[in-house]
Order: structure tokens, then C-alpha cells, then sequence
């Protein structure tokens, strides 16, 4: 007898387990079983798995972010086009990282949304109404400027990884994919940019140490341009 209510309990917890997975199915077969004015619906059939959920608030920050950041990058190259600055090399590395940034932009929000989200441009970002960035700097500054900007992206893809990778799969802040294609499509990126231009500030500061630096400047747009 025992072993018929050992079998049963099994059984009985086998067939909820299997019905919490077929939500979707249950939803259509709900629907169908409607007139045809009924309110029926299928909620659960949807892209959402893991913890998109969790992710989703930070994943749009993030796009904030990322989008803010190309404005910002796109003002610099803008003033470093200018007939006064006139200097095309920072204004393909400014116009470069711009592009980049928007990319990324449309890239992440592809993601969101392949993976049953939504990213609402409506909503202010966490951080309340950006000011307007200060872009009239030198050459030095704005290299110092640009390299504090990736190493805040860096953190902020660092941030949402980390969210993903935390946590179990029972409480559903875990997400393996989301964390993969961070990492595939962003922290090794920003790594080798924030090298790159904290190798530019360096040299460029060494540059301007001597008396005139107005051509060690000159050469270094040269050689930004042949990058």
C-alpha cells in the first residue's frame, strides 16, 4: 500500500511540473475552447524565458546609456570638424566611436526584443534629464573625456553580466544567453577600446609636455587619421 501512495505522490507531482512547463499549451487550449467574443487569451505564449524579467529594466538602461553616449561622441566629432579645431583625425575617432555606439544601440535592442522584451524610449532614465555634455575641449581632454566614457559603458555591460550570471535557475535571475552574448558582443570590445585610448591619452600627454606642442598635436591627428 505504501508503495501505491509513494507512486501516487510521484505522479501527482510529476503531472504539476509538466503543467507549469506547458503554460503556452494550456493558454491556446483555453483560447480555443472560447466563443469567438470570449476573452480568452495566450499570455504565455511568448519569447520570454529565464530572467528577462530581471534583466529587462537593466538591459534598457543600458540602451540609454549606449545611445547617450553616441550623441556625446557625435557633438565631439562635430566640434572637432569645425573650421577653428580642424582636426580630421579626432573627428573620425569621435565619428567612429559615435557609430559605434548607436550600433550597439540598435544591436542591444534587437536583443530585448528577440528575447520577448520591449524598451520604452518614453521612460526617463534612472539617472533623471541628462545636461548637456561639455564638448569644447582640447585634444588631451577630450581623449580623457572619451576614455571615461568607455570605461562607463564597460561598467554597464560589466553590470547587467553580472545580473545575468548571478542567482540560480530556481529564482529566475540566472541567464546564461543574455550573459553569453555580452560577453561575446561587448566586454571584449570596450576591453580593447579602453586600451586603445588610454594608450592615445598617454602618448598624447607625453606630446604636449615640451614647449610648442602645436606640432606634436598636428602630427598625432595625422597619425589618428591613418587609423
Amino acid at each position: 500500500m505504501k508503495y501505491f501512495i509513494a507512486f501516487v505522490l510521484v505522479a501527482g507531482l510529476c503531472a504539476l511540473a509538466q503543467a507549469q512547463e506547458q503554460s503556452c499549451q494550456v493558454d491556446v487550449q483555453s483560447a480555443c475552447g472560447q466563443s469567438a467574443n470570449g476573452e480568452s487569451g495566450v499570455a504565455n505564449c511568448n519569447a520570454r524565458y529565464a530572467a528577462i524579467g530581471h534583466l529587462e529594466h537593466k538591459m534598457q538602461d543600458y540602451i540609454h546609456l549606449q545611445l547617450k553616449k553616441s550623441y556625446e561622441y557625435l557633438l565631439m566629432a562635430t566640434h572637432f570638424n569645425s573650421y577653428q579645431m580642424n582636426r580630421p583625425g579626432f573627428q573620425k575617432l569621435y565619428q567612429g566611436l559615435s557609430d559605434r555606439a548607436f550600433d550597439d544601440t540598435i544591436a542591444l535592442i534587437k536583443q530585448v526584443t528577440r528575447r520577448g522584451g520591449s524598451v520604452d524610449f518614453s521612460k526617463p532614465h534612472q539617472q533623471g534629464v541628462a545636461q548637456p555634455p561639455e564638448v569644447h575641449l582640447n585634444e588631451l581632454e577630450s581623449l580623457a573625456r572619451a576614455l571615461d566614457n568607455e570605461k562607463e559603458l564597460t561598467n554597464g555591460a560589466i553590470h547587467v553580466h553580472t545580473s545575468a550570471t548571478h542567482g540560480t535557475t530556481d529564482n529566475r535571475i540566472h541567464d546564461p544567453e543574455m550573459a553569453h552574448y555580452l560577453q561575446e558582443n561587448f566586454l571584449s570590445k570596450q576591453a580593447a577600446s579602453v586600451r586603445t585610448l588610454s594608450g592615445y591619452a598617454n602618448d598624447l600627454s607625453k606630446l604636449v609636455s615640451v614647449r610648442e606642442p602645436a606640432l606634436s598635436v598636428y602630427l598625432f591627428d595625422e597619425y589618428l587619421q591613418k587609423q
